[in-house]
């Protein structure tokens, strides 16, 4: 049992993550401190699509690795296995193939399909403008919060600590190394490793120390409709044609999220202080893709709308690792709307970078995560970009 007393700041599905994995693997003293109440930031905003479609073969692995304990969970996070699938126009067939081939090397589970089968699973779609489909049978979608609090249960179970509304105002050093928080009340809390896990507030705490985190709080909004009908259990859809992402959610109705983000900067906001409801212009923008691409729904209508908000780093891919040259600091933030689906696999790499010093998965090198990648400019990229769809894929 390793004797350590490690920190964790953030009570997020990464934090919580982190903490699992950790007091699960024999971290006698692990202790998650949250600013909020746990899942409130950007867990409690995720839209929970499981996949393992990445352009970055470690992210596909992460993701891969990760998809049996959503199996295992089941219903007690809200697991539905309905199939994933991402579609594409002539412009990107090429780089789907690729894409494909590379995830069957990882092993991972799908394969091309022919835009018949897609109209078979889909009657209600238009398929007239898409070229080639991926499909994975095992995706599907879950509950971020749920999931979340399960990591709470299974990291208290196994000796972890959470503490909730207390906020970390600094994270403290002796000399070249860390030696604890101190809290927002002033209580110093001591540990041997702190790792920062609390999304766009970790930029905060990583200025204090003199290390740069380039991200920025990107705000997205989503819709959900109401497509007329009850709904089958229907895979979800990756739309790199109309750029949106679609799921069931609840009987008859339907979530709609944006994959276009052109105007990038122009949705730069302070995550503390956002319109938590989608503005006019955008349902209207959403609502006619979605009228393009599901002309069978019998009567659609907007029931509702909210907007979440990434954590987004310059190459829109998490930062996980040790960091600069103080000894004992952990970084795992800038997720930018991927970390639901790798939470399982995050936390175990985290927990092997503090009792290994390194990766043990061949698939999934820690050097990719590195935050020095940016300084370097060496961003972590897709092998086979999509026209139009930026990084998110």
């Amino acid at each position: 049992m390793s004797g350590q007393k490690v920190v964790v700041v953030g009570g997020g599905l990464i934090g919580l993550s982190i903490a699992r994995a950790l007091a699960g693997r024999g971290v006698a003293e692990v202790l998650v401190l949250e600013r909020h109440s746990l899942a409130s930031g950007g867990t409690g905003k995720s839209s929970g699509i499981v996949r393992a479609h990445y352009g970055v073969p470690s992210l596909a692995a992460m993701a891969w690795r990760s998809v049996p304990v959503f199996e295992e969970l089941g219903d007690a996070v809200g697991f539905r296995q309905v199939g994933y699938t991402v579609i594409v126009g002539e412009e990107n067939a090429e780089a789907l193939a690729a894409n494909t081939a590379m995830h069957q090397g990882l092993g991972i589970d799908v394969d091309l399909i022919d835009v018949g089968k897609l109209q078979s699973m889909w009657p209600m779609m238009n398929v007239e403008d898409v070229a080639l489909v991926s499909y994975e049978p095992r995706g599907g979608f879950a509950d971020a919060t749920q999931l979340a609090l399960h990591y709470g249960q299974q990291a208290r179970a196994d000796g972890a600590r959470i503490r909730q509304h207390a906020p970390v105002a600094r994270v403290l050093t002796q000399g070249d190394r860390v030696s604890g928080v101190e809290l927002e009340g002033g209580e110093v809390v001591e540990a041997d490793v702190v790792v920062v896990a609390s999304g766009w507030w970790s930029a905060k705490l990583m200025a204090d120390l003199g290390i740069e985190l380039p991200i920025e709080a990107y705000r997205s909004e989503l819709i959900i409709v109401d497509a007329g009908e009850p709904l089958p259990d229907l895979p979800v859809v990756s739309d790199l044609v109309s750029l949106q992402y679609c799921r069931l959610e609840g009987a008859g109705q339907f979530l709609v999220g944006n994959s276009d983000h052109a105007d990038f900067q122009a949705k730069f906001v302070d995550p503390d202080r956002y319109s938590n409801v989608a503005g006019e212009a955008s349902i209207m923008r959403y609502a006619e893709k979605v009228m393009h691409r599901f002309p069978g729904f019998p009567e659609p209508a907007v029931t509702h709308t909210y907007a979440g908000v990434y954590d987004v780093p310059p190459d829109w891919n998490p930062v996980i690792g040790p960091v600069g040259a103080i000894d004992g600091l952990v970084l795992c933030a800038g997720f930018a709307g991927h970390g639901f689906k790798i939470s399982p696999a995050v936390g175990d790499l985290v927990a092997d970078l503090v009792l290994e010093g390194d990766s043990t998965d061949p698939d999934v090198p820690a050097s990719d995560f590195r935050l020095e990648r940016f300084a370097e400019g060496r961003p972590l990229s897709s092998l086979h970009p999509y026209v139009g769809a930026g990084e998110m894929r």
